[in-house]
């Protein structure tokens, strides 16, 4: 990580497709020069959801423009309901009628929702074209945007059809979280807590020591935090980028999570389940004699003192959250995989969590 006092630079190392992750405040309005500079594409297109897009669109669109670099914005209705193949093939088929070619790229701005539509799209229109994140989450900014998953949802299941596809950048710009509604700002949140919970125990601290700071958005506590997420998920991205080993403790609490995601038919958003299962994990932990319970607390508690939801929905269904489980992409063999703390700070992946722990966990969680 480089930090020059107005930019701070962390690198995600892949060799030849190795890319910067740029982060700071007022970057929207000076994408352009940048992308200029590194001749990513002849001309772009700005993808963006409707509600994104008529906040930052026009921003983003002026930054190309002013530059001289030939621009589109297309737009999709916003929400975990446009993730779906359906959107792919509507943007698809716009990006040919426009005659977007090979030499081409897309821009992704937007939070999760719509890095992985335009990952995906990037991935597979003209069997590849370039791509830049332009994240507008908090949860797109630590995480999502950065190490290249895309993909989208279908019926039995979330990310179930998808491709891991490298951005050629990632452009963070703190001053978009100001608009940011509570919830998305709390959902992110908890992918933040999880880095603490899998990787640093310091940072675990740092957060519960500046938890006011950083819910106000002060640069104190705010940018270390986005340095640092992004450090963290650049280490585990440059060690095993198509998740067949280390990557896989990203998915901490996501087991459940995405369970209990799918169960609300998505009306819980992502972050938010995320915190849940990270709850639930914990407790399985302990329940497994891996965690000692202090640790188990300290989860609860911090998410808790964020404001993080740490129960289940009393409406949803247990046993479709358990009927979710077994569609989830990181169940093999009918075998469902869980990241579980160890102590703060380590967690270790396994599948040898008995049906009774994980029934007792829904049932109490």
């Amino acid at each position: 990580m480089t930090d020059n006092g107005r930019e701070i630079l962390v690198t995600v190392g892949l060799g030849n497709r190795s890319y910067p992750i740029s982060i700071s405040r007022g970057q929207l309005t000076k994408i352009g020069t940048d992308i200029a500079a590194r001749k990513i594409g002849n001309r772009f297109c700005v993808i963006s959801d409707d509600q994104v897009a008529g906040l930052y669109g026009e921003v983003l669109m002026q930054s190309l423009l002013e530059k001289g670099l030939a621009a589109e914005l297309l737009t999709f209705p916003h929400g975990e309901a446009s993730k779906k193949l359906e959107t792919i093939g509507t943007l698809a088929s716009q990006l040919a009628g426009i005659g977007f070619d090979r030499g081409d790229a897309l821009v992704a701005l937007g939070g999760g929702v719509t890095g992985d539509i335009t990952g995906f799209l990037a991935s597979i229109y003209m069997r590849g074209i370039p791509f830049i994140q332009v994240p507008t989450t908090l949860l797109a900014q630590v995480d999502s945007s950065v190490g290249g998953k895309t993909g989208v949802d279908i019926p039995e299941g979330k990310n179930l059809i998808g491709t891991f596809y490298q951005p050629q950048a990632v452009y963070i710009d703190p001053d978009v979280l100001s608009t940011l509604p509570d919830q998305e700002l709390l959902g992110g949140l908890a992918e933040v807590i999880k880095y603490g919970v899998i990787w640093d125990k310091e940072f675990f601290d740092f957060l519960s020591a500046n938890r006011k700071a950083i819910l106000a958005l002060e640069d104190s506590a705010l940018l270390p935090l986005l340095a640092r997420c992004c450090e963290i998920k650049a280490q585990v991205v440059e060690e095993d980028e198509r998740e067949s080993g280390l990557r896989r403790i990203l998915n901490f609490g996501h087991t459940i999570g995405h369970a209990v995601e799918a169960a609300s038919n998505f009306t819980l958003i992502h972050g938010l389940a995320i915190a849940i299962g990270m709850r639930a994990a914990s407790d399985i932990a302990v329940l497994c004699k891996l965690c000692p319970p202090g640790d188990a607390e300290a989860v609860r508690r911090i998410l808790e003192d964020f404001g993080l939801p740490v129960e289940i929905p009393s409406e949803l269904d247990r046993k479709a959250i358990r009927r979710f489980l077994l569609t989830d992409k990181k169940t093999v063999g009918g075998r469902v995989f869980f990241v579980l703390p160890q102590e703060i700070g380590r967690v270790m992946i396994t599948d040898k969590v008995a049906s009774a722990d994980i029934d007792e966990v829904l049932a109490n969680t």
